[in-house]
């Protein structure tokens, strides 16, 4: 199992940090047909062989995926897509 770990910072304020990370979201869910459920400022992602969250702070917004052992050989790949979407979300 491989881990993802995003993490940027912001001064963006939470609700205007949340509205941007749901369209990071929008797209995770989109590219890799995954389910979304957010419970407050968390949303939780799923899909067969992936788990993961998406976590809106004050300051910060932290992606975290684990990844099975499928698409672990991928995850240098997703990581790098997850980065360059995350800084193009939050601009």
């Amino acid at each position: 199992m491989s881990t993802i770990r995003v993490e940027r910072k912001h001064q963006l304020g939470k609700e205007v940090a949340r509205q941007k990370a749901e369209r990071l979201v929008d797209k995770l869910v989109s590219k890799y047909d995954m389910n979304a459920e957010w419970k407050g400022d968390v949303v939780e992602l799923t899909r067969s062989g992936v788990t993961g969250q998406v976590a809106v702070g004050e300051d910060n917004v932290v992606v975290e995926l684990k990844l099975g052992m499928m698409l672990s050989m991928m995850g240098p790949m997703i990581e790098s897509e997850v980065d360059r979407a995350l800084d193009k979300a939050l601009a």
